[in-house]
């Protein structure tokens, strides 16, 4: 068996990284939108929950609150799947720093433009929607991409739990070839391909959504 045969048999489980590593970002994205949306547009009192969600989520480990929600929650009756058990643990740890990255990108939303926006009697709702939102994800793409970066590189955990993605796949190999060096490389190979298919990607998007004048030579 030569390096492209290992590639090969790797590129079995390419799938399921590839699936958890989306689902995850997916999950982390739509509930920090959320996050952002809720803390700008509702009380203080909710904007205190939101922060104390944010401290907890992000100072839990991955690999814990994955155990928590797979292994954990069936003894209380609420079985859950594995890909839906990464969903609701790398995912909503992620949601937590990317709720951070979109309050940052918030406060780089120059006041005048909302100040303009409330004399020209636009409501909350709708500056939040036409003007901050909007801002916001131009502003927060570096973020992102540094975050889901971080999801796939968490993503071989959920071997833990059953999905046989390629960090899955690398231990049956070695344990059948006795090939460690060569099998492991591979796997590193891979997820730089990923990586930088990702970051490639979200370059281009910034550079399609970049706000005009800003980081222009």
């Amino acid at each position: 068996m030569n390096f492209l045969d290992i590639l090969e048999q790797l590129a079995q489980g390419l799938g399921h990284t590839l699936l958890v590593t989306l689902t995850c970002s997916a999950t982390a994205l739509l509930v920090g939108l959320v996050m952002a949306g809720l803390r700008q547009l509702g009380t203080k009192r909710i904007g205190w929950v939101l922060d104390v969600l944010t401290y907890v989520f992000r100072g839990i480990p991955v690999l814990v609150l994955l155990f928590m929600v797979y292994f954990g929650l069936p003894s209380i009756g609420l079985k859950v799947s594995p890909l839906a058990a990464m969903a609701l643990s790398l995912g909503l740890i992620a949601a937590a720093y990317l709720s951070e990255v979109f309050r940052g990108a918030l406060q780089a939303v120059s006041a005048s433009e909302i100040l303009a926006a409330r004399a020209s009697g636009m409501s909350r709702l709708q500056i939040f929607r036409y003007i901050e939102a909007p801002q916001m994800l131009r502003f927060a793409v570096p973020g992102m991409i540094n975050e889901f970066t971080s999801i796939l590189k968490y993503s071989p955990f959920a071997y833990t739990v059953g999905i046989p993605e390629m960090t899955k796949q690398a231990m049956n190999l070695t344990a059948t070839t006795l090939r460690g060096i060569e099998v492991y490389l591979a796997v590193g190979v891979l997820y730089f391909g990923i990586y930088w298919i990702l970051v490639r990607g979200a370059l281009q998007i910034e550079k399609h959504f970049r706000v005009p004048g800003i980081g222009d030579a």
